[in-house]
């Protein structure tokens, strides 16, 4: 075990010391031997019972260290997301560092009529296709909680429009067991039958505890179905500090991590060596307002102690970026997002989520996104840091110019100013030449920009025989959840 270094020739923030992610391991061992957790799964009592934890009162499991050491050793310490053609697109290792939307927003804030309402399968494949074409999404989550199907069918109709609008690898969101298998078959028929969806999984499952300390049956059925069918998964407490997790930042980390080892150990159990990605989330509450929320300094320092501690396991780690608690595109929404974005790929964060969302994770912006591209975009020029080679040096060029020159004429400028980074929202005019293109915010060009996209990129389709595979699957599902 050990806490991860850098990223290369460039930046890296470090938040525990190799002593502090110590002792918070030991914590946490603490509460899986001592407090336990309840876990509403028989089969997952089972095989905790029989692997040498002590079962009180049918479902009150309490997990002996040796346990969590066994499950630290069998989970892989990198794994890879593959594209809809089969590329390697996410290698989840190391300080390797990828970004995403969020899933299942309430609210779509519309970028043409400004209205805020709810999302439609419209809206959802809109965005995703924005996400198809913007080079620093790396992923895709479902964005939008559809209004316009059954309410038993969003998850299986959101999972639908995403594969159908993109390449790109997706994480989603299963509300059981009957609903993840469905997921799974579709995503067979794009990539060509299970075995080959094991050998180069196409999405992540995101499920979750119930903090504090419980597991609902739910969650442990598409956590085993993961673990089964080679689907890498997180098991991610979504901690709200003060009410769920304690207030202090170790004391949420503390138990936390609990939950997540806990979630791991059965997992690994399930099938040893199954794709694990480790990480969970904290919002502190608000104790003025009573909300949860994203994106203060604990939060940052939070997941950078989870990242940390990640490293110390030499596990994936799985986090936040992009988000906010604003409830418009304006400046609190670009300080809260971007601070989270570049902190987490300082910390090494290897894939974060949530790029776009508003308002606490209830509302979703399409501006905010375009915007979040252009950070990440900043954020990963940042990561290369500093080239030392001859040429960087450029003594040569120096000396050519020298005392009172100019380099604007010089080769060396030539050849090597386009390694800068560019923009593609942010205007770099003097004030007259901004005025004369219009008078534009960011916000505004974001606007722009999201209706060139729309009007012009079309995502690469999959084939009739896979739409109507896709189909067929979601027409069976109706059928058998009386959703016609």
């Amino acid at each position: 075990m050990g806490v991860g270094s850098s990223h290369g020739n460039g930046l890296f923030f470090r938040t525990l010391t190799e002593k502090q992610a110590e002792e918070i391991h030991l914590a946490s061992c603490q509460i899986l031997e001592d407090t336990g957790m309840v876990i509403h799964h028989t089969e997952a009592v089972e095989l905790l019972r029989q692997a040498g934890a002590y079962v009180e009162n049918g479902n009150r499991v309490y997990f002996p260290s040796f346990l969590v050491k066994q499950a630290l050793q069998s989970a892989p310490s990198r794994v890879t997301l593959y594209n809809r053609s089969g590329d390697a697109a996410l290698q989840l290792e190391g300080t390797k560092v990828h970004f995403g939307t969020g899933s299942d927003t309430l609210n779509y804030l519309d970028p043409f009529t400004l209205e805020r309402r709810s999302w439609r399968q419209e809206d959802v494949a809109n965005a995703i296709k924005l996400c198809d074409k913007l080079p620093n999404i790396d992923f895709v989550m479902s964005m939008g909680l559809l209004s316009d199907v059954n309410p038993r069918m969003i998850n299986r109709e959101q999972y639908a429009i995403m594969v159908q609008n993109t390449e790109k690898p997706q994480v989603v969101i299963a509300e059981d067991g009957d609903t993840l298998q469905d997921i799974i078959e579709m995503a067979a028929c794009v990539v060509g039958g299970k075995e080959r969806l094991r050998q180069k999984p196409l999405f992540m499952l995101y499920t979750e505890p119930t903090s504090p300390l419980q597991h609902p049956k739910e969650s442990i059925d598409k956590l085993l179905m993961a673990a089964e069918n080679g689907v890498p998964t997180n098991f991610a407490c979504g901690g709200v500090a003060g009410a769920s997790v304690p207030t202090t930042v170790a004391g949420a980390l503390v138990q936390a991590n609990a939950e997540a080892l806990s979630g791991l150990i059965i997992h690994q159990l399930k099938a040893p060596g199954a794709p694990f990605v480790y990480g969970y989330g904290n919002s502190p509450l608000d104790m003025s307002s009573m909300q949860a929320v994203y994106g203060t300094p604990e939060a940052v320092l939070f997941q950078g102690g989870m990242v940390d501690l990640a490293h110390y396991y030499e596990l994936p780690s799985w986090g936040y970026a992009g988000c906010c608690n604003s409830k418009v595109c304006d400046e609190q929404a670009i300080a809260e997002s971007t601070m989270f974005t570049l902190m987490g790929a300082l910390q090494g964060c290897n894939i974060m989520h949530d790029v776009f969302y508003m308002e606490f994770g209830i509302t979703g912006s399409l501006e905010l996104l375009l915007i979040s591209n252009e950070v990440i975009g900043r954020t990963r020029r940042l990561l290369k840091g500093i080239d030392t080679d001859k040429e960087s040096l450029g003594v040569d060029a120096i000396r050519r110019v020298g005392p009172g020159g100019n380099f604007l004429g010089d080769e060396h400028t030539a050849k090597n100013f386009r390694k800068n980074w560019f923009p593609d929202l942010s205007d770099f005019n003097n004030y007259e030449n901004w005025v004369e293109s219009g008078s534009k915010t960011m916000v505004e060009r974001a606007r722009d920009r999201i209706k060139h996209i729309l009007e012009t990129h079309q995502p690469k389709p999959v084939n009739e025989g896979v739409k109507e595979q896709i189909e067929l699957v979601l027409r069976k599902a109706e059928e058998k959840l009386g959703a016609v």
